[in-house]
């Protein structure tokens, strides 16, 4: 039952009854629904490619038997045509909208499930922004056995476009990726503080505020309400996708706070406007290396921005800059993301 509950970005114990989906022992899935009697056609869409049509059975429910990879899919049910969300998958929020999703079981995952020893928190925090205006939250991870009196080192972890901060608990299992490698001594007891890269301004997405967001407004407020290690060696960021390009313009721009960064699925440039500033900073070697600890790049082999990884790759080679670049089996997917965070987090916090 614990892996049911832990895939449920809405948390509960479902009441299955005969809807639902069912991971079965040779590998395959069996979907479930009752659906009003003027359906005539259903089909199970996942985002990343897959297509399944259902069939209505003696009993009324509509059925399919499917199989598909192991690990995280963002999954639509379309009735009729249109998308609609079913309370008998589990829900998470991508794609800008709340959305269904499926995340098949499979052989070395253990990494991402609940451990049986300690465990940590996630807790929400409210916060008022002066860059948006706004009344702003994050989420903050705390480590097993976390101890109000000790100071911690802290990772910003962000998510990736049409996601929000709750993306690398629910679609990420971040929590019980560290869990596990804190309470097995390899990865430092750390905060994580998670907050929404989709930051509006004016009521509209603003694509360049959110460094700016997190240096003036998320950093403060979190070294206000903990206590934390506030030394650049203390402090490291990481993203995928567009919060890989958040964390790269971060990082760089600002190599008096932070010692570490991760690009998952990583960009090194800017991917919606010419400006590449931040870059400069790689122009010397020497100082590049004195200043990140660790600069980790990685990225699946069938990502479907592979090509401008390596393009990333001959900037790096000319600026002759150390960097950790890995690649992983997989595309631009929670399956790679969960991989990257699971070998970037024992690199942090190292004397």
């Amino acid at each position: 039952m614990a892996r049911r509950c832990a895939s449920q970005a809405v948390a509960f114990y479902p009441v299955l009854g005969d809807q639902g989906i069912r991971y079965l022992a040779d590998g395959a899935a069996e979907l479930r629904l009752e659906l009003p009697e003027t359906a005539k056609n259903v089909r199970l869409k996942l985002m990343d490619g897959p297509c399944f049509d259902l069939q209505k059975d003696g009993q009324g429910m509509w059925c399919v038997r499917f199989t598909v990879s192991t690990g995280f899919h963002y999954a639509d049910v379309v009735v009729d045509g249109t998308v609609v969300l079913s309370p008998w998958l589990p829900i998470g929020f991508g794609a800008s909208r709340p959305i269904n999703y499926i995340d098949v079981p499979g052989e070395g995952d253990g990494y991402y499930q609940p451990d049986e020893g300690p465990r940590g928190t996630v807790v929400r925090h409210y916060f008022q922004s002066e860059v948006t205006g706004e009344m702003e939250s994050c989420l903050v991870y705390q480590p097993p056995e976390f101890d109000q009196g000790k100071a911690y080192p802290v990772l910003y972890l962000q998510h990736g476009m049409g996601e929000n901060e709750t993306g690398w608990v629910h679609q990420g299992r971040a929590n019980f990726i560290l869990d596990r490698l804190i309470n097995a001594g390899q990865a430092e007891p750390m905060l994580v503080v998670m907050c929404s890269g989709m930051v509006q301004m004016n009521g509209a997405y603003d694509r360049e505020i959110f460094p700016e967001f997190l240096v003036r407004d998320v950093i403060p407020f979190v070294e206000s309400a903990y206590r934390v290690l506030t030394d650049k060696w203390h402090r490291a960021m990481a993203g995928l996708s567009m919060g890989s390009v958040h964390t790269s313009v971060a990082t760089l721009s600002h190599p008096e706070l932070f010692g570490y960064a991760g690009l998952f699925s990583g960009f090194l440039r800017r991917l919606w406007v010419e400006d590449q500033s931040h870059l400069k900073m790689m122009d010397d070697p020497q100082r590049f290396a004195e200043n990140y600890r660790v600069f980790f790049r990685a990225m699946g082999e069938g990502d479907e921005f592979f090509s401008r990884f390596l393009e990333d790759d001959a900037i790096v080679a000319e600026k002759g800059v150390k960097v950790t670049r890995k690649l992983y089996q997989g595309g631009h997917d929670w399956q790679v993301w969960r991989q990257c965070l699971r070998d970037f987090l024992p690199l942090l916090f190292k004397d």
